[in-house]
Protein backbone atom coordinates (compact mmCIF):
# COMPACT_ATOMS: atom_id res chain seq x y z
CA UNK A 1 0.00 0.00 0.00
CA UNK A 2 1.22 3.48 -0.84
CA UNK A 3 0.41 6.84 0.72
CA UNK A 4 0.59 9.93 -1.50
CA UNK A 5 -0.17 13.63 -1.26
CA UNK A 6 -1.59 15.01 -4.52
CA UNK A 7 -1.30 18.73 -5.13
CA UNK A 8 -4.66 19.85 -6.50
CA UNK A 9 -5.13 22.55 -9.12
CA UNK A 10 -5.90 25.16 -6.46
CA UNK A 11 -2.74 24.24 -4.54
CA UNK A 12 -4.37 22.24 -1.74
CA UNK A 13 -2.86 18.96 -0.55
CA UNK A 14 -5.05 15.86 -1.03
CA UNK A 15 -4.16 12.87 1.14
CA UNK A 16 -4.70 9.36 -0.27
CA UNK A 17 -3.74 5.70 -0.13
CA UNK A 18 -3.68 3.15 -2.97
CA UNK A 19 -2.75 -0.44 -3.60
CA UNK A 20 0.12 -1.21 -5.98
CA UNK A 21 -2.01 -2.64 -8.80
CA UNK A 22 -1.59 -0.99 -12.20
CA UNK A 23 -5.02 -0.73 -13.81
CA UNK A 24 -7.27 1.84 -15.46
CA UNK A 25 -10.20 0.35 -13.52
CA UNK A 26 -10.63 1.31 -9.88
CA UNK A 27 -12.67 1.13 -6.71
CA UNK A 28 -12.80 4.57 -5.10
CA UNK A 29 -13.54 4.56 -1.35
CA UNK A 30 -15.13 7.33 0.75
CA UNK A 31 -14.66 7.24 4.53
CA UNK A 32 -17.12 8.05 7.28
CA UNK A 33 -17.52 11.06 9.58
CA UNK A 34 -15.09 11.58 11.19
CA UNK A 35 -12.42 9.55 9.40
CA UNK A 36 -9.67 9.58 6.82
CA UNK A 37 -8.27 7.49 3.99
CA UNK A 38 -6.66 4.93 6.33
CA UNK A 39 -10.12 3.73 7.38
CA UNK A 40 -9.94 1.64 4.18
CA UNK A 41 -6.37 0.36 4.59
CA UNK A 42 -7.20 -3.33 4.91
CA UNK A 43 -9.75 -3.12 2.07
CA UNK A 44 -7.27 -1.39 -0.24
CA UNK A 45 -4.49 -3.86 0.59
CA UNK A 46 -6.76 -6.83 -0.07
CA UNK A 47 -7.77 -5.84 -3.61
CA UNK A 48 -5.59 -7.37 -6.34
CA UNK A 49 -7.79 -7.16 -9.44
CA UNK A 50 -8.06 -3.39 -9.95
CA UNK A 51 -6.68 -0.14 -8.58
CA UNK A 52 -8.03 0.68 -5.11
CA UNK A 53 -7.98 4.32 -3.99
CA UNK A 54 -9.11 6.11 -0.84
CA UNK A 55 -8.72 9.81 -0.08
CA UNK A 56 -9.14 11.93 3.04
CA UNK A 57 -11.77 14.61 2.46
CA UNK A 58 -10.55 18.20 2.90
CA UNK A 59 -9.67 18.99 6.49
CA UNK A 60 -9.09 15.37 7.49
CA UNK A 61 -5.69 13.72 7.91
CA UNK A 62 -3.15 15.44 5.68
CA UNK A 63 -5.71 16.96 3.29
CA UNK A 64 -5.95 20.75 3.38
CA UNK A 65 -9.28 22.27 4.34
CA UNK A 66 -11.78 23.47 1.73
CA UNK A 67 -14.02 25.77 3.67
CA UNK A 68 -17.70 25.86 2.70
CA UNK A 69 -17.58 22.61 0.76
CA UNK A 70 -20.76 20.71 -0.04
CA UNK A 71 -21.21 17.03 -0.80
CA UNK A 72 -21.50 17.89 -4.50
CA UNK A 73 -18.23 19.87 -4.44
CA UNK A 74 -16.25 16.74 -3.51
CA UNK A 75 -16.38 15.58 -7.13
CA UNK A 76 -13.82 18.26 -8.04
CA UNK A 77 -11.11 16.81 -5.81
CA UNK A 78 -11.94 13.15 -6.42
CA UNK A 79 -11.99 13.59 -10.19
CA UNK A 80 -8.50 15.08 -10.11
CA UNK A 81 -7.35 12.06 -8.10
CA UNK A 82 -8.83 9.72 -10.71
CA UNK A 83 -7.11 11.71 -13.46
CA UNK A 84 -3.80 11.40 -11.61
CA UNK A 85 -4.02 7.61 -11.64
CA UNK A 86 -5.28 7.37 -15.23
CA UNK A 87 -8.60 5.79 -14.26
CA UNK A 88 -11.08 5.16 -17.10
CA UNK A 89 -13.75 3.23 -15.16
CA UNK A 90 -14.53 3.10 -11.45
CA UNK A 91 -17.03 2.07 -8.82
CA UNK A 92 -17.49 4.32 -5.80
CA UNK A 93 -18.01 2.86 -2.31
CA UNK A 94 -18.95 5.01 0.69
CA UNK A 95 -19.58 4.20 4.32
CA UNK A 96 -21.73 6.34 6.62
CA UNK A 97 -20.86 10.00 5.90
CA UNK A 98 -19.03 8.72 2.83
CA UNK A 99 -22.26 7.31 1.41
CA UNK A 100 -23.56 10.51 -0.21
CA UNK A 101 -20.04 11.26 -1.46
CA UNK A 102 -20.02 7.89 -3.22
CA UNK A 103 -23.41 8.67 -4.78
CA UNK A 104 -22.12 12.07 -5.85
CA UNK A 105 -19.42 10.39 -7.93
CA UNK A 106 -22.04 8.80 -10.20
CA UNK A 107 -22.02 12.21 -11.92
CA UNK A 108 -18.49 11.49 -13.22
CA UNK A 109 -18.68 10.02 -16.74
CA UNK A 110 -16.19 7.30 -15.80
CA UNK A 111 -18.36 5.99 -12.98
CA UNK A 112 -20.24 2.75 -13.55
CA UNK A 113 -21.91 2.33 -10.18
CA UNK A 114 -21.95 3.13 -6.47
CA UNK A 115 -22.30 1.15 -3.25
CA UNK A 116 -23.37 2.79 0.02
CA UNK A 117 -22.83 1.15 3.40
CA UNK A 118 -25.20 2.60 6.01
CA UNK A 119 -25.00 5.87 4.09
CA UNK A 120 -26.62 9.01 5.45
CA UNK A 121 -29.69 10.47 3.75
CA UNK A 122 -30.28 14.08 2.75
CA UNK A 123 -31.29 16.74 5.24
CA UNK A 124 -34.37 18.89 4.71
CA UNK A 125 -36.77 16.38 3.15
CA UNK A 126 -40.25 16.08 4.62
CA UNK A 127 -40.32 12.31 4.11
CA UNK A 128 -37.11 11.67 6.08
CA UNK A 129 -36.91 12.40 9.80
CA UNK A 130 -33.12 12.76 9.71
CA UNK A 131 -32.39 12.45 13.44
CA UNK A 132 -35.03 9.88 14.35
CA UNK A 133 -33.42 6.74 15.76
CA UNK A 134 -29.96 8.26 16.12
CA UNK A 135 -28.07 8.19 19.43
CA UNK A 136 -28.25 11.30 21.62
CA UNK A 137 -24.71 12.32 20.67
CA UNK A 138 -25.81 12.86 17.06
CA UNK A 139 -28.76 14.97 18.17
CA UNK A 140 -26.40 17.29 20.04
CA UNK A 141 -23.86 17.39 17.21
CA UNK A 142 -26.29 18.13 14.40
CA UNK A 143 -28.16 20.57 16.61
CA UNK A 144 -24.92 22.53 16.90
CA UNK A 145 -24.35 22.33 13.14
CA UNK A 146 -27.84 23.69 12.46
CA UNK A 147 -27.05 26.68 14.65
CA UNK A 148 -24.16 27.63 12.35
CA UNK A 149 -20.40 27.45 12.01
CA UNK A 150 -19.62 29.25 15.27
CA UNK A 151 -21.86 26.85 17.17
CA UNK A 152 -20.48 23.66 15.64
CA UNK A 153 -16.93 24.91 16.13
CA UNK A 154 -17.67 25.33 19.82
CA UNK A 155 -19.00 21.78 19.88
CA UNK A 156 -15.87 20.53 18.12
CA UNK A 157 -13.58 22.26 20.57
CA UNK A 158 -15.29 20.41 23.42
CA UNK A 159 -15.86 17.03 21.80
CA UNK A 160 -13.12 16.34 19.25
CA UNK A 161 -10.26 16.16 21.74
CA UNK A 162 -11.44 12.80 23.07
CA UNK A 163 -11.33 11.15 19.64
CA UNK A 164 -8.09 12.90 18.73
CA UNK A 165 -6.33 10.91 21.45
CA UNK A 166 -8.67 7.92 21.82
CA UNK A 167 -7.27 4.43 22.34
CA UNK A 168 -8.85 1.16 21.32
CA UNK A 169 -9.79 0.30 24.87
CA UNK A 170 -11.59 3.64 25.20
CA UNK A 171 -13.51 3.42 21.95
CA UNK A 172 -16.71 1.67 23.08
CA UNK A 173 -17.27 4.18 25.89
CA UNK A 174 -16.34 7.03 23.52
CA UNK A 175 -19.13 6.00 21.14
CA UNK A 176 -21.69 6.06 23.95
CA UNK A 177 -25.26 5.76 22.69
CA UNK A 178 -24.18 5.65 19.04
CA UNK A 179 -23.54 1.90 19.08
CA UNK A 180 -25.68 -1.09 20.01
CA UNK A 181 -24.86 -4.67 20.91
CA UNK A 182 -23.87 -5.74 17.39
CA UNK A 183 -21.26 -3.00 17.14
CA UNK A 184 -19.94 -3.59 20.65
CA UNK A 185 -19.29 -7.22 19.69
CA UNK A 186 -17.67 -6.14 16.42
CA UNK A 187 -15.23 -3.88 18.26
CA UNK A 188 -12.77 -6.60 19.17
CA UNK A 189 -9.43 -5.35 20.59
CA UNK A 190 -7.83 -5.59 17.14
CA UNK A 191 -10.66 -3.76 15.36
CA UNK A 192 -10.91 -1.13 18.09
CA UNK A 193 -7.17 -0.40 17.95
CA UNK A 194 -7.31 0.06 14.18
CA UNK A 195 -10.41 2.27 14.33
CA UNK A 196 -8.91 4.39 17.09
CA UNK A 197 -5.77 4.91 15.00
CA UNK A 198 -7.95 6.16 12.13
CA UNK A 199 -9.65 8.73 14.38
CA UNK A 200 -6.32 9.93 15.75
CA UNK A 201 -4.87 10.40 12.26
CA UNK A 202 -8.06 11.98 10.90
CA UNK A 203 -8.01 14.65 13.61
CA UNK A 204 -4.25 14.98 13.98
CA UNK A 205 -4.03 18.35 12.19
CA UNK A 206 -7.48 19.80 12.88
CA UNK A 207 -11.17 19.04 13.40
CA UNK A 208 -12.16 21.02 10.29
CA UNK A 209 -12.88 17.99 8.14
CA UNK A 210 -15.42 16.81 10.69
CA UNK A 211 -16.86 20.31 11.13
CA UNK A 212 -17.22 20.83 7.38
CA UNK A 213 -18.84 17.41 6.94
CA UNK A 214 -21.45 18.31 9.55
CA UNK A 215 -22.20 21.64 7.88
CA UNK A 216 -22.51 19.86 4.51
CA UNK A 217 -24.96 17.33 5.98
CA UNK A 218 -27.44 19.91 7.29
CA UNK A 219 -28.09 21.24 3.79
CA UNK A 220 -28.97 19.64 0.48
CA UNK A 221 -26.36 17.44 -1.15
CA UNK A 222 -26.19 19.73 -4.18
CA UNK A 223 -27.12 17.07 -6.71
CA UNK A 224 -30.39 15.25 -7.43
CA UNK A 225 -30.70 11.64 -6.32
CA UNK A 226 -33.57 10.96 -8.73
CA UNK A 227 -31.29 11.74 -11.67
CA UNK A 228 -28.74 9.03 -10.85
CA UNK A 229 -28.68 6.68 -13.83
CA UNK A 230 -25.95 4.25 -12.66
CA UNK A 231 -26.45 1.04 -10.64
CA UNK A 232 -26.62 1.77 -6.90
CA UNK A 233 -26.40 -0.94 -4.24
CA UNK A 234 -27.39 -0.04 -0.68
CA UNK A 235 -26.37 -1.97 2.46
CA UNK A 236 -27.97 -1.42 5.86
CA UNK A 237 -28.44 -3.11 9.24
CA UNK A 238 -31.16 -2.56 11.86
CA UNK A 239 -29.00 -2.15 14.98
CA UNK A 240 -27.55 1.16 13.81
CA UNK A 241 -27.75 4.30 15.95
CA UNK A 242 -25.32 6.38 13.87
CA UNK A 243 -27.27 6.13 10.61
CA UNK A 244 -30.61 4.36 11.25
CA UNK A 245 -32.18 2.05 8.69
CA UNK A 246 -34.75 4.63 7.59
CA UNK A 247 -31.95 6.55 5.85
CA UNK A 248 -31.23 3.63 3.54
CA UNK A 249 -34.93 2.93 3.04
CA UNK A 250 -35.33 6.57 1.98
CA UNK A 251 -32.34 6.46 -0.37
CA UNK A 252 -33.69 3.29 -2.00
CA UNK A 253 -36.98 5.07 -2.70
CA UNK A 254 -35.30 8.15 -4.15
CA UNK A 255 -32.65 6.54 -6.39
CA UNK A 256 -34.11 4.94 -9.54
CA UNK A 257 -33.32 1.25 -9.88
CA UNK A 258 -31.32 1.04 -6.65
CA UNK A 259 -31.23 -2.22 -4.69
CA UNK A 260 -31.41 -2.34 -0.90
CA UNK A 261 -29.60 -5.17 0.88
CA UNK A 262 -31.00 -5.10 4.41
CA UNK A 263 -29.13 -7.27 6.92
CA UNK A 264 -30.96 -7.93 10.17
CA UNK A 265 -28.97 -7.96 13.40
CA UNK A 266 -26.13 -5.75 12.19
CA UNK A 267 -25.01 -2.30 13.21
CA UNK A 268 -22.92 0.47 11.72
CA UNK A 269 -19.56 -1.20 12.34
CA UNK A 270 -20.48 -4.88 12.26
CA UNK A 271 -22.00 -4.46 8.78
CA UNK A 272 -18.71 -3.50 7.14
CA UNK A 273 -16.72 -5.94 9.25
CA UNK A 274 -18.89 -8.92 8.29
CA UNK A 275 -19.69 -8.28 4.62
CA UNK A 276 -16.48 -6.93 3.13
CA UNK A 277 -15.92 -9.83 0.74
CA UNK A 278 -19.49 -9.65 -0.57
CA UNK A 279 -19.25 -5.88 -1.07
CA UNK A 280 -15.96 -6.12 -2.93
CA UNK A 281 -17.37 -8.93 -5.09
CA UNK A 282 -20.27 -6.65 -6.02
CA UNK A 283 -17.90 -3.85 -6.98
CA UNK A 284 -15.73 -6.13 -9.11
CA UNK A 285 -18.83 -7.51 -10.83
CA UNK A 286 -19.87 -3.97 -11.76
CA UNK A 287 -16.38 -3.52 -13.21
CA UNK A 288 -16.69 -6.85 -15.08
CA UNK A 289 -13.67 -8.23 -13.23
Amino acid sequence: MANAILKLKDGRAFDSITNTVESDKAILFHHGTPGDCTAWSSWVEGINDVKAIAASRPGYGLSDRRRGRTVAADIDDQSQLLDHFGIKQFVSIGWSGGGPHALNMTRDARNIGAITLAGVGEWGNKDLDFLNGMGPENHHEFGAALAGEKSIEGWMMKNSLGLKSVTGTELISAFGGLIGEADKKALTPEVADKDAAVFRRALSVSYYGWLDDDLAFVQSFGFELNKIDKPVLIWQGDDDFMVPREHSNWLAKKIPGSKLNFVSGHGHISLVQSYRSEIITQALKLLNC
